[in-house]
């Protein structure tokens, strides 16, 4: 097997290595380079098989997991100390594949996992989700309307050499409020009920925090929507800036601002590589 092979963009198969390695050699060199073939072909299988693993990370396997209320391994409960009633998260059959299933109802919480994803080299994030409502009071600007039928939520790492100075001390006295472990920001996905698509605002609560609406209205409540955004140039469209290392990622259906309520269904989540 030569350079051009190992290059070549036809797919490398393991029954081309073995037909290479099979072939009958009468003399000693070629049986040496059969050998050396075939190693060659193993080692470039490996390879291959490192590359395409590392072409997305699975954060959010959930077709994966059996049914129940018990999240896969490094998802946990994403609860909010002054709200007492929480979303129910279970985990359902819809069709053959199982998803995330969250009922809400005037109650507020989430499911999350720590990870650390560089953006420059992962991207784009991809996941699929469904609702069977909208909230009619859902407001993108509102603190008394924020609440979404379907939420993804991204956090990012604090990293002080990249953040100025103003925001460093509004960092700070967020800590001394929240407690230590708090990101510097966050990007919100949601399915609004009448801003338009597209639209990136502060959230109601804090600039720390960017809203950005993908879906909107009724027209696909019942629908499984695929979704992929290039969360790096979201991200520099929103803050103005590179972002930093992804720390964590959060599915949430929430309804305690409006008093009503909301069921949605949420697929895998994954990070994609730059293409």
């Amino acid at each position: 097997m030569d350079f051009f092979l190992l290059n070549s963009p036809m797919p490398l198969r393991s029954e081309d290595c073995v037909l290479k390695s099979s072939i009958k050699m009468k003399k000693p060199l070629a049986a040496l380079i059969s050998f050396i073939t075939l190693s060659v072909c193993l080692v470039a299988l490996g390879w291959s098989s490192v590359v395409q693993a590392e072409a997305t990370i699975d954060v959010g396997k959930f077709s994966t997991t059996a049914e129940g209320n018990i999240p896969p391994a490094g998802w946990e409960p994403l609860v909010f100390p002054k709200i007492a009633k929480h979303t129910d998260y279970v985990f359902v059959k819809d069709g053959d594949v199982v998803v995330v299933k969250a009922t809400s109802a005037a109650a507020a919480s989430g499911l999350t996992h720590k990870v650390k994803i560089d953006l420059r080299k992962y991207p784009v994030i991809k996941w699929r989700w469904k609702v069977s409502n909208v909230i009619e009071k859902s407001n993108v600007a509102r603190k008394d309307g924020d609440d979404y039928a379907a939420r993804i939520y991204v956090t990012f790492a604090y990293e002080p050499d990249k953040v100025s100075f103003g925001k460093k001390l509004k960092y700070k006295a967020g800590r001394v409020l929240f407690g230590q472990d708090i990101p510097i920001a966050a990007i919100n996905y949601i399915w609004e009920s009448k801003t338009p698509v597209d639209t990136i605002v502060d959230n109601a609560y804090t600039d720390f925090v960017k809203m950005i609406v993908i879906e909107s209205g009724r027209d696909k409540v019942g629908q499984w929507v695929d979704e992929e955004r290039n969360l790096y140039e979201d991200y520099k469209k929103a803050f103005g800036s590179e972002p930093p290392l992804v720390t964590g990622v959060a599915i949430m259906t929430d309804t305690d601002n409006t008093g009503e309520s909301a069921v949605a269904y949420y697929g895998d989540m994954v990070f994609q590589a730059k293409q």
